[in-house]
């Protein structure tokens, strides 16, 4: 059976989350009905596996998924016919490619890249709403990125994690937090982009959360090491909503779809 590499993007806001759910929508339900009018082993229940089960209201722009298929197909024309059984869903195969029986979505990949958006201004946001999370005062980007620092390297990020998180240690390393500034009419869109081999559940929305409360004012920025060495969710900033949240990125050895 050939393996086949998906590239999704989504809009999060409809679903309950990524993972399939008996009673309720979701991205991975949407894309393997749509593999079941494709493929008979589809039909009969296999599934799909995926880099990142986002949670509900999160979006994605670069998610990867792999399925093992019954035939061959080419993969322009597979990433062609199941956005046509996609619709009208918010889900969009954006690429699709044939890799190796070993490679694995979740396993393989070696990193993943989440942007969060924030939006500061007064008015209420029109185009962007559910793709973003606004708060009305105006943020320091300085002091964020100082409290930002703090957290990049290896950490027990306790803190950081739901109190659901089933990782078996929450000690990672997260690489990178990048903020950008960008003017928007009559406010100013902040990008946090974190790249890390992989995640705990929360962990980017609880940090979001926390370095918003710093560039209101509310928090210094060293009270953002005093709260990672607490290693106590109490000690947790408030946990920003899911409707900011993107993944952007799945990072493997050699890029599945060659771009």
């Amino acid at each position: 059976m050939p393996r086949y590499a998906l590239k999704i993007e989504y809009d999060g806001g409809p679903f309950a989350g990524w993972q399939a759910q008996a009673d309720q929508p979701s991205v991975q339900g949407a894309l393997e009905a749509a593999l079941a009018r494709l493929d008979a082993g589809f039909a009969a229940g296999a599934r799909v596996a995926a880099a990142g089960r986002t949670d509900a209201g999160v979006h994605a722009t670069g998610q990867v998924a792999h399925a093992d298929l019954e035939k061959d197909w080419d993969p322009f024309r597979l990433s062609e016919a199941l956005n046509w059984h996609l619709k009208p869903a918010p889900v969009a195969v954006l690429a699709a490619a044939q890799v190796p029986q070993d490679f694995h979505a979740r396993f393989s990949a070696t990193g993943r890249r989440y942007t969060f958006r924030l939006i500061s201004r007064r008015a209420p946001v029109t185009h962007e709403r559910g793709r973003v999370w606004q708060v009305l005062q105006p943020l320091d980007l300085e002091a964020i990125r100082a409290g930002a620092a703090h957290l990049v390297g290896l950490h027990d990020f306790t803190t950081f994690r739901s109190t659901m998180c089933q990782a078996k240690s929450p000690v990672k390393s997260l690489d990178e937090i990048r903020i950008e500034a960008l003017e928007v009419p009559h406010g100013m869109e902040y990008r946090f982009h974190l790249s890390a081999r992989s995640f705990l559940h929360n962990q980017v929305r609880s940090i979001v959360g926390t370095l918003e409360r710093v560039g209101a004012g509310a928090w210094p920025p060293a009270r953002v090491a005093e709260a990672l060495a607490a290693r106590s969710r109490a000690a947790c900033g408030p946990v920003c909503p899911p409707q900011g949240l993107y993944l952007t990125e799945a990072v493997y050895p050699s890029d599945p779809f060659g771009d």
